[in-house]
């Protein structure tokens, strides 16, 4: 049995997706699971072991910006993908996604799963279309979508898996080692969110900072999404992170570069603090996990969807915004996730008297 899994979206969307195909492998290890994503996703799930094969097409638009020649560029990929006569094809995806299911339509599988509002939309090559869900985490609503192959869900689902490129690793020892900074021994406190309301204010980053260095012994990284709050392709943090800077002590250190970097960081921290965002879901499946700040169940994007997954992940939902949430109510949930871990205990033993404030 000959599997593809589709799957277009963002850089979180696609790592929350992992669970299925270890699941997957596990209940069906005679098929063969092969991944269709885009240039910008597909690196979060290479190398997975349930994957006999990534194949990796180009977005046709970046934000605003139409890139004619990646629909051109797309078709001799498309042939390739018909020639391997899939069983099944997997819109993976907890909600209707018109262009993915289109995609999957064109590679000619036998049958094509995808959740549909309305079956009509599609021509018959959609053999089995499923209502959306109305309620469940993402990954539980993409396990359901197994169903039409004869395999359950399995009552929890597997955490999310990734290996740290080792490119990512390397820039964490530089940088931390140029810091006088330990491994295990920082938390790495995050800003980016695509929704204000998601993030913590300037006053809450700073006190939560000081809290860490004078409970804990522990100093903050400082992590943002660079450029403006207006940008309409993906809104920046630089304004926060610069009124934070202004006024923090020598424990906070600012970091403000690209996502591998901030990945190497976040893998060698003790935990990580951030908003709902893609590097959360990436914290979760980290060493030191994650807390992950949420806000308004009403929202398009609540934590009963898209809280993180692992044994390590923990996340806290304000009524409106995440600015409203006590310091208390914070520390709370994040003081477990502050215990030693092994990538801390580590450190402590190979370096008890480094400076790391």
């Amino acid at each position: 049995m000959r599997i593809l899994i589709v799957k277009r979206d963002k850089l979180g969307d696609l790592l929350l997706t992992t669970p299925v195909l270890e699941h997957l492998a596990a209940i069906a290890p005679q098929a063969e699971i092969h991944l269709l994503a885009n240039d910008y996703n597909a690196w979060v799930a290479r190398g997975h072991p349930a994957l006999a094969r990534t194949w990796t097409y180009p977005r046709a638009r970046a934000g605003r910006r139409l890139r004619p020649g990646a629909l051109v560029a797309q078709l001799p990929l498309l042939l390739r993908l018909r020639r391997q006569r899939y069983d099944w094809a997997l819109v993976m995806g907890g909600d209707e996604s018109h262009r993915a299911i289109w995609r999957a339509l064109a590679v000619g599988a036998r049958r094509v799963v995808a959740y549909v509002q309305d079956p009509s939309d599609y021509d018959p090559r959609l053999t089995d279309p499923l209502p959306p869900p109305i309620a469940g985490h993402e990954t539980m609503r993409m396990l359901a979508l197994l169903a039409p192959l004869g395999f359950d869900a399995p009552p929890t689902p597997p955490a999310p898996r990734f290996e740290l490129p080792p490119a990512s690793a390397a820039f964490a020892a530089q940088w931390l080692a140029a810091r006088r900074l330990e491994a295990g021994r920082y938390v790495v406190l995050g800003l980016g969110a695509r929704r204000a309301k998601k993030q913590p204010s300037a006053a809450q980053v700073l006190r939560w900072a000081a809290r860490l260095h004078a409970e804990f012994g522990l100093p903050t990284v400082l992590t943002w999404t660079p450029g403006a709050a207006d940008n309409s392709v993906y809104p920046g943090d630089d304004a926060l992170a610069q009124a934070v800077l202004d006024r923090a002590g020598a424990y906070v250190h600012p970091f403000r570069g690209p996502i591998g970097d901030a990945l190497g960081l976040i893998f060698e921290a003790r935990t990580t603090l951030m908003p709902d965002s893609g590097l959360m879901h990436f914290a979760a499946a980290s060493p030191g996990g994650v807390l992950g700040l949420f806000a308004d169940p009403r929202d398009s994007a609540p934590a009963s969807r898209w809280a993180p997954l692992g044994a390590r992940a923990r996340h806290i939902e304000a009524p409106r915004s995440v600015a409203e949430l006590s310091d208390d109510d914070v520390f709370t949930v994040l003081r477990p996730l502050l215990a030693s871990t092994a990538a801390s205990d580590r450190a402590r033993d190979s370096a008890p008297d480094r400076c790391t404030s």
